[in-house]
């Protein structure tokens, strides 16, 4: 043990990363991955805890120290057979999850000195690792059941809640259709989630396992809309499982929000993303162009829309936050990409007036100076206004990523489902089930936005309870 904590001192071993002057201009993904050498020499900082916290900090609970311990020993295989065992989409986790405040925030050894890379190795496992047949890549089975005929389950969305019932009850002979309003399956993993953060091949390899194991995808069904939970129900189906996410905007309802070249972070980021608009003329999705971008918010999402509009050809991108950088609420390395990038910082501005020519075009904005005063029921001290102290921002485009809330199209045509008093469906936390017996709810449309892995726990606990149910 002594030898071991002897070797624990050494300090993380660097990601690989694309030339910050150069990944400005292209949409490759920026961290390039481990090798073999470099996650054996990281899985060896180890400590092999007897009560190991890390575990208890992942939403999915995976045994991190047997499959890093899987790693030391060169077991790719055991590796990846350990983690699938509670995680359906390890190489997006490893690529996206804030382990910083999850498995890696809960690391022995981040105590005193850098935490073990956990989420770089569940990348590198899951990258490297060459599944055998479908089941072994999508569920936690070495084999899968035959399908039976007389059980199905739909799941309305396709994002990574629902993707998570999928793959845990196709592997248990349990048909599951899914159905998504839009026109490619992968919810916020293919329309949010930049080409630079998360490749769609990635993304493709997850869906198209699914596929193999009898998981159909039915595009452009609107949830309440085009199919309802009720149809479902009439329809013969045993449970619905409902994980559409809460993708709908919230705005900052300030003079000039209607004006040309405001948009929402889930437009710029949907039509970029989803519409391919950065391999445009390959796809026909154009995106508007800007010179001078502002993205308002300081999240995940205000980075990658504010790290988008650089690689769509904008001059100028600034993120203007009315809190200080220690408040932003991005991931570290986020942040720290984006500065890398040239992206500028304003801190402590509030967005107050957006200012248009005589087209109707946005030509810049006034912000309110800010200062921070006493801590707010987030625990993060709330910004207070300087009055009389603003500033004008040119700019020809802004972006708005200050949240998302529920569409009610699915809510408004269930009356039946109960709502809490955010508009977000009321689930048991143990199972997912909802106020309606066998409709089952899980991820953001249940929580608020959240992250992947919390949404894809919420799923596999729903799967569990279905197939605990029906089988």
């Amino acid at each position: 043990m002594a030898d071991k904590k002897k070797k624990a001192i050494r300090g993380r071993t660097p990601m690989p990363h694309q030339d910050a002057m150069e990944r400005g201009s292209n949409f490759s993904e920026v961290a390039l991955g481990y090798t073999r050498e470099q996650a054996i020499l990281e899985a060896d900082r180890c400590l092999q805890c007897k009560k190991p916290l890390c575990q208890d900090g992942c939403p999915v609970n995976i045994d991190i120290k047997s499959f890093i311990a899987c790693l030391c020993d060169d077991d790719l295989t055991g590796a990846y057979n350990v983690i699938r065992k509670t995680n359906s989409l390890p190489a997006v986790c490893g690529r996206v999850c804030p382990q910083e405040t999850q498995c890696e925030g809960k690391c022995i050894l981040g105590k005193k000195h850098e935490p073990v890379a956990i989420g770089r190795l569940e990348r590198y496992v899951a990258d490297t690792f060459a599944a055998q047949t479908a089941c072994e890549e999508v569920t936690d089975l070495p084999s899968c059941a035959m399908e039976r005929d007389d059980l199905k389950v739909a799941c309305i969305g396709a994002g990574p809640s629902s993707l998570t019932v999928a793959g845990y009850l196709s592997g248990r002979g349990i048909k599951v259709d899914v159905f998504e309003a839009l026109h490619e399956p992968g919810g916020v993993l293919v329309y949010g989630i930049p080409e630079f953060r998360l490749p769609k091949t990635v993304v493709s390899r997850e869906l198209e396992g699914l596929k193999e194991l009898g998981v159909t995808f039915r595009t452009n069904w609107v949830g309440g809309q085009t199919v309802t939970i009720q149809d479902l129900l009439d329809d013969g189906y045993n449970a619905v499982f409902i994980g559409v996410g809460a993708g709908l905007s919230r705005f900052l309802n300030i003079p000039g929000e209607n004006l040309v070249g405001v948009f929402s972070a889930n437009e710029y980021l949907t039509r970029v993303n989803l519409g391919r608009a950065y391999d445009f003329p390959n796809y026909d999705t154009p995106a508007y162009r800007a010179r001078r971008v502002v993205v308002i918010g300081a999240g995940n999402v205000a980075m990658d829309a504010a790290r988008t509009a650089l690689r769509m050809g904008a001059d100028e991108v600034s993120i203007v936050y009315r809190r200080s950088e220690d408040e932003m609420p991005a991931r570290r390395e986020e942040i720290e990409h984006a500065v890398e990038e040239g992206i500028r910082i304003r801190c402590l501005c509030g967005p107050m007036t957006f200012h248009g020519d005589n087209q109707g075009r946005l030509k810049a904005m006034t912000v309110q100076k800010m200062e921070l005063g006493e801590p707010d029921d987030s625990g993060r001290c709330s910004p207070v206004c300087l009055e009389g102290e603003t500033e004008q921002i040119a700019c020809d485009m802004v972006i708005i990523a200050v949240g998302t809330r529920p569409n009610p199209i699915l809510l408004d045509a269930t009356p039946d489902l109960e709502l809490n008093k955010w508009g977000y469906i009321e689930a048991d936390p143990e199972t997912g089930e909802t106020s309606m017996p066998n409709v089952f709810a899980g991820g953001d449309i249940v929580t608020g936005a959240a992250t992947v892995i919390s949404a894809m726990g919420a799923g596999r606990r729903a799967a569990k309870e279905i197939a605990d149910r029906l089988l």
